[in-house]
């Protein structure tokens, strides 16, 4: 019996399959997840602080309203935005709705330009309050 070489996975480096939408945004949701889940860690710290005030709520503060802290709520916001959007894609997929080709694309496209948006609202509207 011959000893053909195979591809170790079917998606590696295009070998098979070509790199689609829906693909990436699979992908994509799981990260978010795993991203909601660690920023759900620091949640529970800034609320710790929050419990035991004073000095420990002062230096919470002082970290989220850095740079840093900026860019990691910004990223926060983006991906708990995106993982609903997309969630909801998918409960009306189990509804069986929007299956056919187009719809899914459109779909995608319409959780990225929503996501997006939606996430500049609430940046837009939570800075101008905080000013």
């Amino acid at each position: 019996m011959a000893n053909r070489e195979r591809p170790l996975s079917p998606f590696m480096l295009g070998q098979t399959y070509r790199f689609q939408l829906t693909s990436f945004m699979s992908i994509l949701h799981r990260i978010t997840g795993v991203a909601l889940a660690l920023g759900g860690i620091s949640l529970v710290w800034w609320l710790m602080s929050i419990a035991i005030g004073g000095e420990a709520y002062e230096f919470a503060s002082r970290q989220w309203a850095s740079p840093l802290g900026l860019a990691f709520l910004f990223g926060f916001t983006l991906a708990l935005v995106y993982h609903l959007l997309n969630g909801i894609r998918h409960l009306l997929w189990d509804m069986g709705w929007g299956f056919e080709l187009p719809k899914v694309y459109a779909s995608g496209y319409a959780v990225f330009v929503l996501g997006t948006l939606i996430t500049a609202l609430i940046w837009f509207f939570g800075m101008r309050s905080a000013a």
